[in-house]
C-alpha cells in the first residue's frame, strides 16, 4: 500500500472591472439572470454579487469559466503557470 501526498496550491489574482464585464455580457444576452445562474450552478443573488464585485473571498476559477461558457465570452482572466 502507498499513501498519496497532495499539495493544493491556491493562486489568486485581482481582475479589475470583471464584474462590469460579466454584467455587459449578460445584458447583451436575451436569457434571464435566473436561467444563466442556474445553468452555471450558482444562485441569482451570487450572480448579482459578482456583477457588483461584492463577492467576499473571490470567485472560483471553474465558476468563472462556466460563466464565460454560458455567455460565450472570454474575460481575459489568465493565471501565470509556473
Amino acid at each position: 500500500m502507498t499513501v498519496k501526498v497532495r499539495r493544493i496550491v491556491k493562486q489568486e489574482i485581482d481582475v479589475p472591472g470583471l464584474g462590469e464585464q460579466i454584467k455587459r455580457a449578460r445584458e447583451s444576452d436575451e436569457r434571464s439572470v435566473t436561467y444563466l445562474a442556474k445553468t452555471v450552478g450558482i444562485s441569482r443573488n451570487y450572480w448579482y454579487q459578482l456583477e457588483s464585485e461584492a463577492v467576499l473571498g473571490g470567485v472560483a476559477e471553474d465558476t468563472l469559466r462556466k460563466i464565460e461558457e454560458v455567455l460565450g465570452a472570454d474575460f481575459g482572466v489568465r493565471f501565470n503557470e509556473h
